[in-house]
């Protein structure tokens, strides 16, 4: 059993099935709200409900654009990218992100970064020529986009033409239907926005509690908890009502939107390390 399922079998054992989610909780059989502080890996980071990429979904599926044929969506999930990494940028999917890495690696070996939100350093992500990017849906796992720049005053099909004997033998490319694209697409404008008004002053509110377990760098919550300890730490937060990353290496995320009230708990009965 891997990390991910045995949180999913605790969440259920305790509180029954999740009936609903909404922002950064879970609703649950059992009548408990859930404060979710893993986000199912950073793609949920936006809420869970999807947004306005979820309309787009619909309304998509509405047209039946499901197939693999060409439309106008690859070339929009390209200019989102482009808008969230200030910079033109060609887009290849890929089904994991150590294909799309690798890939990346091919054009690039030493300009190759996997993207995050509010990094720490302030990245210039202009001036990374190869970027993977993780859409911020809750539902697309599987699906990672390699952000490539065309050299200076290089034109798309030009580019295209210059990386296709790079990538053809790369594993992992798969070519998403229209509706994924333009949900995908819409999310990648949802997250330039969200960049731009969230910052330390939506996260440095819970330091009190948080910063007792965790190291926080921007929304990442990095455990300070001994490795051995951390899956009774996991499992005494989901005992008050608190969901987090139930991989060691992954960092948890500070609730964007939640009452400090949600980590009384917590604070009322803290973990022993």
């Amino acid at each position: 059993m891997d990390d991910v399922d045995f949180l999913a079998q605790e969440i259920n054992r305790r509180y029954g099935s999740v009936k609903r989610a909404r922002g950064c909780f879970l609703y649950t059989a059992k009548g408990v709200r859930l404060t979710d502080m893993y986000q199912e890996g950073g793609r949920a980071i936006l809420g869970w409900g999807g947004g306005a990429a979820f309309t787009v979904l619909k309304n998509v599926l509405s047209r039946g654009l499901t197939g693999s044929f060409c439309t106008d969506f690859e070339h929009r999930i390209a200019r989102a990218a482009g808008g969230l990494l200030f910079s033109r940028r060609l887009v290849y999917v890929f089904r994991s992100r150590e294909e799309a890495l690798a890939a990346g690696r091919a054009i690039a070996p030493e300009g190759t970064r996997a993207w995050l939100p509010w990094a720490e350093g302030g990245v210039r992500w202009d001036s990374v020529p190869c970027v993977v990017v993780e859409p911020p849906l809750p539902w697309t796992e599987g699906i990672f986009l390699l952000a490539v720049s065309p050299a200076d005053g290089e034109g798309e099909d030009a580019a295209r033409l210059r990386l296709a004997p790079v990538l053809a033998d790369m594993p992992g490319r798969i070519r998403l239907p229209a509706v994924l694209a333009a949900a995908v697409t819409r999310s990648l404008y949802d997250m330039v926005a969200a960049v731009q008004s969230r910052g330390e002053t939506d996260w440095f509110l819970y330091d009190t509690v948080l910063c007792s377990y965790w190291k926080r760098k921007g929304p990442y919550l990095y455990p300070t908890v001994p490795e051995v300890r951390y899956r009774d730490f996991l499992l005494h937060c989901l005992n008050e009502g608190l969901i987090i990353s139930p991989v060691y290496g992954s960092p948890s995320i500070v609730p964007f939107g939640a009452d400090k009230g949600v980590f009384t708990a917590l604070r009322n009965n803290p973990f022993s390390c």
